[in-house]
């Protein structure tokens, strides 16, 4: 007589018992077993943590105040419309060695500083502030525009001191530019990511000779950046520069952090 075969349950009941039994095996006596081993893909391939996005009210809160740059400088109501004519002109492709990178470069320079989009268009929220000082403007802008196009654009500045160091460029009316470009004395350190310069354009302006001297920043902080120009006809104040980027890189992080920028900035860490 043919012996009937043992039902799955009974199986499936000797297969848990084993693992039990194997559990009980790798217990350190205290009758808790110890921790399970955990495959080593597992322990150095933590979750990525998610860089935190600037919301629109996230950026308003980013802007610098007046009390972020101190001396006389006042908020206007018309940055947005901003344009500095001593930064139109094309420039001659002829005066460098490599000519068609380096002087694509240098164009690039003065277009963005004069249409104001050093960052490029945002793929989030940002916003802009302007303040005056006398015959002098200070532009501060700040705007999510991801961590790969801040550091490209973050290099491309870096590079402007060595291939535009000197350039000439030639107006609407036919007259001529000469700019200057070098590194921004002392940096700030400020942010992840931080480029610095200094531009001077000589020529002429309503017929007279002028020199518009700009100090040039941006930085970046996560996946957000900002840029700050600064200067005028009269010159430039370097340690409005400094205060502009070391605040509002601090502004920016606190925001990115879930907290609440302070309304008077304090001492730097």
């Amino acid at each position: 007589m043919t012996r009937p075969s043992r039902p799955a349950r009974v199986l499936a009941t000797a297969l848990v018992a084993g693992t039990l039994l194997a559990t009980a095996a790798c217990s350190d006596g205290s009758g808790s077993p110890e921790a399970a081993a955990v495959s080593p893909a597992a322990e150095g391939s933590p979750a990525p943590s998610r860089t935190p996005a600037l919301t629109g009210p996230g950026a308003q809160a980013a802007l610098i105040t007046p009390a972020d740059i101190e001396d006389d400088w006042q908020l206007a109501n018309d940055a947005a419309t901003w344009r500095n004519q001593m930064l139109v002109g094309k420039v001659d492709v002829a005066q460098f060695l490599n000519a068609k990178s380096d002087a694509a470069d240098c164009q690039r320079l003065l277009d963005s500083l004069y249409s104001d989009t050093l960052l490029g268009r945002a793929t989030g929220a940002s916003g802009l502030r302007g303040f005056t000082s006398e015959e002098s403007r200070l532009l501060y802008q700040v705007g999510d525009y991801g961590q790969p196009t801040m550091d490209a654009t973050i290099k491309w500045l870096k590079k402007l001191p060595s291939e535009c160091s000197q350039f000439s460029a030639t107006a609407s009316d036919g007259s001529k530019r000469t700019v200057q470009v070098v590194e921004y004395k002392e940096p700030p350190k400020a942010g992840d990511n931080l480029a610095a310069l200094t531009v001077t354009v000589q020529g002429t302006s309503n017929g007279q000779p002028a020199t518009t001297t700009l100090d040039v920043a941006v930085l970046r902080v996560g996946a957000s950046g900002a840029a700050v120009t600064n200067g005028g006809l009269s010159g430039v104040d370097h340690d409005s520069t400094a205060l502009a980027v070391q605040n509002g890189a601090k502004r920016l992080k606190d925001v990115l952090s879930g907290k609440t920028p302070a309304p008077l900035p304090s001492q730097f860490d």
